[in-house]
């Protein structure tokens, strides 16, 4: 897609500024490095602190010896279990309700216990942060180790059904009787694929500065969801919610990585406490890999049916994952199957293994990321043994409705996109033999995957206010984690008031603002932006009933249900007034109102409605048929995900998503040691993920649509989308190159050069 070089201004026009390509209202500020982020918030007085991780996995502190580190030049406490303020205990590995798991007490160096490696055991307070992290280093301590399970595949048979996963979702689901109807498939898949673990690592490092003013904490710290992290720290520390308010403009990424508060908040907060003084804190980049989660290793089994038509007779996936012994955490991976595709016996079930690690968080589209890497393959694999066409294959199996919960679909356009993929792609260039297609020492591979994410939105309020100007200010506890949020709302209240965007001010991320369900799950743009819209047409009610009673008035006794707002004017009948010098009239201290919006599954619609954004990747590859080099060269996304409110910024976001696929097909892996329970690759010079060298030329197209029953924009959540089915889509196209099918991902060279066909020089 091509951006034209427009001015957002120039971009206004009478039918408003929702849907268009507006640049970030924020992009100035990140450009000249004033976008103040957590770590670099100065306030006078700050001390640094640096946490010291446990060198176990397992076991208990069996002596710490901290004098040393005390006598430190510059430094000013040293925390340990011994010392630390009293905090509850951290409680069952389940809790009771799904909001719990981010509302819960989230208690540091409470126990002598060590829980998995690198769990903070001290933390060194100085001047400086070079001063703490030397300090720490002279803290001695002796572990009464303990044996550990950190192996996966070795344990599976330890697996055991949790109550519930993510979100709330059901565990297992079984409809029919898949294995009587596998069994007399003619035609069937049988495969198992294995996911490893995977960290989010956000640019930003988790960091804090907590300063206590009497028995208020304020925290500037980068949170996804401001509300919940106040309820956590507020648990934690046993205070009331009202008392502690987090500070949030700016995040540098999150991937779910920040839905909660880790040890560097908490830290944080009770060091402040203890010296009366702001204090600092950031997660190293290694700290982050034990510290701020991860997505977990994943064993997945799916098994697919059909008749020799191809007509899918039974949908069967099943995933073994790994979670942590203290704190359970089932990410929802077969759960989509559960919509994607027809099939009159189905079966998905998650499984959990416990190990002793830290827990497993949200990471970008958990469930589908994973599932879909492994599902999506499947497919492909049951298309060539059908002889099908993998988009042939698909559009066979369309479901009528919503195949487990009987319900119709809101809208959906998942053909639609393969459709229109196929024809962009150029798809009838594949040759559907493995391996054919050469350039020179080059294979050449095409392959293509279905995206599916469910459309979510949560509770949420906004407040906005206009002046005697006609300056109007937004203002929600909602934030920006680099997916356009401000200029977003901007164009929603700018769109619902008929003004300009330069006359909008949206201010974000302060936990004393108006409660919204923050940023995660693919729901930020329609929840906040549902309580904006609402929040506009009150005041827009307001202005007009002053409007009509007010003698000053130029529109007085006019009929309200005829009025419009449009290019900063009023218009009723015949008769316009500047909104500015209406407002200035008739309320010169201005107006200001607010607007909610419902979680969405309290609402009819979404009961009444499968929801859902949809999508179809394609992808090009070369492999190089000597050393196994896989090269991408091209990738496609074509996406319906209801009404698009910017195409500049979700095409980033697709893009984005894309580039996550890239990674999970051919990098991203982190490397648990069996045997002693830590993370090996902790860093991003081991951890590798897609740069600008290995992403090739990408194109995002998002079809016409509107989905009348998800809110009033009829927009859906597309930030996870671009990531949903990315990954398979490559590993196809690498099996269509090369006739090698990898089913461990990621798809590295050991895996697939001693397959490698042997060709001819």
């Amino acid at each position: 897609m091509t951006e034209t070089k427009t001015s957002n201004r120039s971009r206004e026009t009478r039918s408003g500024v929702i849907g268009r390509p507006f640049d970030r209202i924020d992009g100035p500020l990140k450009v000249r490095g004033d976008a103040t982020y957590a770590y670099e918030n100065t306030l006078e007085g700050t001390a640094f602190g640096y946490i010291l991780g446990a060198a176990v996995a397992k076991g208990r502190i069996a002596e710490i010896d901290t004098a040393e580190a005390e006598r430190a030049p510059a430094v000013l406490l040293v925390m340990t279990h011994r010392n630390a303020p009293a905090q509850p205990d951290f409680g069952p590995a389940v809790t009771p309700t799904v909001p719990e798991v981010f509302t819960r007490a989230r208690p540091a160096l409470n126990s002598e216990r060590v829980r998995y490696y690198d769990e903070p055991v001290a933390l060194v307070v100085a001047e400086t942060f070079e001063a703490a992290r030397a300090a720490a280093g002279l803290i001695k301590v002796r572990y009464d180790e303990e044996p550990g399970l950190y192996d996966l595949p070795g344990h599976v048979a330890d697996a055991y059904a949790p109550k519930r996963t993510n979100a709330g979702f059901e565990t297992d689901s079984v409809i029919g009787d898949f294995e009587s109807a596998f069994a007399a498939a003619p035609v069937k898949v049988d495969a198992t694929y294995r996911t490893p673990f995977e960290h989010h690592n956000p640019m930003e490092p988790h960091a804090t500065l907590a300063a206590w003013s009497g028995n208020e904490l304020t925290i500037h710290t980068s949170a996804q969801t401001l509300a919940n992290f106040r309820a956590g720290v507020a648990s934690t520390l046993r205070i009331p919610p009202e008392r502690v308010r987090i500070i949030s403009p700016f995040i540098g990424g999150g991937f779910g990585s920040k839905l909660i508060a880790h040890a560097d908040t908490i830290l944080a907060a009770l060091a402040a406490q203890v010296l009366q003084r702001p204090v600092k804190i950031a997660l190293t980049r290694q700290q982050m890999f034990a510290n701020a989660g991860y997505r977990a290793e994943m064993i997945q089994q799916v098994r697919l049916s059909t008749d020799i038509d191809g007509r899918l007779t039974g949908i069967a996936h099943d995933v073994w994952s790994a979670t942590s012994s203290f704190e359970e955490y089932c990410e929802q991976t077969a759960v989509f199957a559960r919509s994607l595709y027809a099939a009159p016996n189905r079966i998905t079930r998650h499984r959990l293994v416990p190990l002793d690690i830290n827990r497993g968080e949200w990471m970008r589209s958990p469930g589908e990321a994973p599932g879909m890497l492994a599902f999506e393959c499947a497919m492909d694999e049951l298309a060539e043994r059908l002889g099908l066409d993998p988009i042939e294959l698909r559009i066979r199996n369309e479901p009528a409705q919503d195949p487990e919960r009987g319900v119709p679909f809101s809208t959906r356009n998942l053909v639609a996109c393969m459709e229109e993929g196929a024809r962009r792609f150029g798809w009838e260039r594949r040759n559907p033999t493995p391996g054919r297609a050469r350039e020179g020492r080059k294979l050449i591979g095409y392959g293509m995957a279905a995206a599916i994410r469910p459309n979510y939105i949560g509770a949420a309020t906004a407040r906005v206010a206009i002046d005697r100007d006609g300056r109007v200010t937004a203002r929600l506890d909602m934030t920006d984690i680099g997916t356009g949020t401000y200029t977003i709302l901007t164009q929603i209240a700018a769109d619902s008031l008929g003004v300009p965007i330069s006359s909008i001010k949206v201010e974000l991320g302060d936990s004393r603002f108006p409660r919204t369900a923050g940023s995660g799950g693919s729901w930020g743009a329609a929840s906040a932006g549902s309580a904006l819209h609402n929040a506009c047409n009150a005041l827009r009610e307001r202005i007009l009933e002053a409007a009509q009673s007010s003698e000053a008035s130029p529109l007085r006794g006019a009929n309200a249900a005829e009025a419009s707002f449009a290019d900063g004017e009023v218009s009723v009948g015949q008769r316009s007034a500047s909104l500015a010098e209406l407002v200035r009239r008739i309320a010169p201290d201005g107006f200001e109102a607010e607007g909610s919006v419902a979680a969405g599954a309290a609402t009819p619609s979404y009961k009444a409605y499968s929801q859902h954004s949809y999508g179809a990747h394609f992808a090009e590859v070369a492999v190089d048929c000597d050393t196994g080099e896989i090269r991408m060269r091209r990738m496609l996304a074509v996406m319906g995900a209801g009404r698009i409110l910017n195409p500049k910024t979700a095409r980033s976001q697709i893009i984005g998503g894309m580039t996550w696929g890239i990674g999970a097909a051919l990098m991203e892996q982190t490397v648990l040691d069996r045997r002693y329970g830590h993370f090996v690759n902790h860093d991003l010079a081991e951890y590798h993920v897609p740069v600008n060298g290995d992403v090739p030329e990408m194109e995002v197209v998002f079809l016409e649509e509107h989905d009348g029953k998800a809110n009033p924009f009829g927009a859906k959540g597309i930030g996870e989308l671009g990531v949903c089915g990315a990954g398979a889509a490559v590993a196809n196209a690498i099996y269509n190159a090369t006739g090698v099918r990898v089913r461990e991902f990621p798809i590295t060279l050991d895996k697939l050069l001693p397959a490698l066909p042997v060709i001819a020089i």
